[in-house]
């Protein structure tokens, strides 16, 4: 597939599977994290060896590899952040991503050869302090949130040609400026700036009148809200837009999400980057891909004005459950699958695979690990066989479509 230039495609990579799912799907650049220093202390963190695996696979196959140094440390942490930061420069980081100045300072001695980019976490809304870290070394700025793509466009006339601007375009949001928030560590005593966010944007709250204790009132007449609430952004169908402002790197969020979710949203705009840098529209189908994920309702972001918040409720959709997975496949479509969730031979899947639209087809016979016919794939992690309709690479994804859209209770079924 012709790759598109200067706009990069950015995705999360919580373990081994996600990253070889977002490589395989079509990412120019992962974004992980090494034990501490991380602002997704849920999502899968890397060690020493995994790190240098990861590194060593993501060249392999002609992709970046950018770290998670974000959080806002300790002088006790300090103390052990040299250490670590050398074994990201060994292990072969492209990139540290970084919010605070100690840090900057630390990356640049201990880290030389890996490129500094500015987190979201530092708040870059204008070109004064961007050119204040391109001047002290950084690269990269990974903008806020809460700007436009107007405000996007005048900051990229005003900062150095050679500095990159990263802008995040699909994933949740978080209610607070560009996460800066203490109200997770004010009601939970798990601080959001060290990683630890328990989301409490996202409870339901009611109010308790002091002389009635254990009585719960309705704020409104339908059934409670959700004060804090945000929806999740989606820009699928303004790629062009971003390429026009000068963005140079779009980001995805979503370490804590499944290898499916990675899969899908990094093919989805894999395929919007290089149709807009061909100047093509993209097709529909690839529009239609993101609704294919765990996702609150999609809006976009500041980039065209306040979205304003949601407080309907904070359910998740999802249209499809992921069927199986594919370990290796011939030129005949035999192929040795893992089961993801249950299904049956009649049932009407989906074949995902990078770089094509979906291919719909009625499952046949299934067979388990050792060749013998069974009646249903009904066991979790389970070795299985069956026969695609075409030739599929590994990694490719069966999956079946929900009768049911929105599981509900805020739990995202794919994380």
């Amino acid at each position: 597939m012709e790759q598109a230039k200067g706009l990069e495609v950015l995705a999360p990579a919580g373990d081994r599977e996600k990253l070889m799912a977002a490589v395989a799907f079509g990412a120019d650049a992962v974004y992980l994290a090494g034990p501490g220093y991380g602002m997704r202390s849920a999502a899968g963190v890397f060690g020493p060896a995994d790190m240098v695996w990861a590194a060593q696979y993501c060249h392999g196959r002609g992709v970046k590899m950018y770290v998670t140094v974000n959080t806002i440390p300790t002088d006790r942490e300090m103390d052990a952040l040299p250490a670590y930061l050398e074994s990201l420069e060994d292990a072969g980081a492209d990139g540290l991503i970084v919010s605070d100045l100690g840090v900057l300072a630390l990356a640049k001695k201990y880290a030389p050869h890996a490129a500094v980019h500015i987190s979201t976490q530092a708040g870059v809304m204008n070109a004064a302090a961007a050119r204040m870290f391109y001047d002290l070394g950084a690269k990269r700025a990974v903008l806020a949130r809460e700007m436009s793509l107007d405000a996007i466009a005048e900051l990229r006339a005003r900062v150095p040609a050679e500095m990159e601007l990263e802008a995040f375009v699909h994933g949740a949001m978080c209610v607070s400026f560009s996460g800066r928030c203490v109200l997770s560590n004010y009601l939970t005593g798990r601080d959001a700036n060290r990683g630890e966010c328990a989301q409490p944007c996202r409870w339901k709250y009611r109010l308790v009148e002091e002389k009635r204790p254990g009585e719960y009132m309705e704020i409104t007449e339908d059934g409670g809200t959700y004060l804090f609430n945000s929806r999740d952004m989606c820009m699928i169908e303004h790629v062009p837009a971003l390429l026009a402002a000068g963005v140079s790197s779009m980001k995805i969020e979503g370490r804590t999400k499944s290898a499916y979710y990675a899969a899908v949203v990094t093919r989805a705009y894999r395929h919007a980057a290089d149709a807009a840098a061909r100047g093509e529209p993209l097709a529909d189908a690839w529009k239609e891909e993101v609704h294919a994920v765990s996702h609150r309702p999609y809006c976009t972001g500041f980039y065209f004005g306040a979205p304003g918040q949601y407080t309907a409720e904070a359910a998740y959709f999802s249209r499809y459950d992921v069927a199986a997975v594919v370990e290796a496949c011939d030129g005949a479509g035999n192929a040795r699958l893992t089961q993801r969730n249950r299904f049956f031979p009649g049932d009407e899947l989906e074949l995902v695979m990078p770089g094509r639209e979906p291919i719909a087809f009625t499952a046949g016979e299934i067979r388990d690990g050792e060749g013998a016919p069974i009646p249903a794939a009904s066991h979790a992690k389970m070795a299985l066989r069956m026969t695609l309709p075409v030739p599929a690479p590994a990694l490719s994804i069966l999956r079946r479509r929900r009768t049911q859209a929105l599981p509900g209770h805020g739990i995202d079924p794919e994380a």
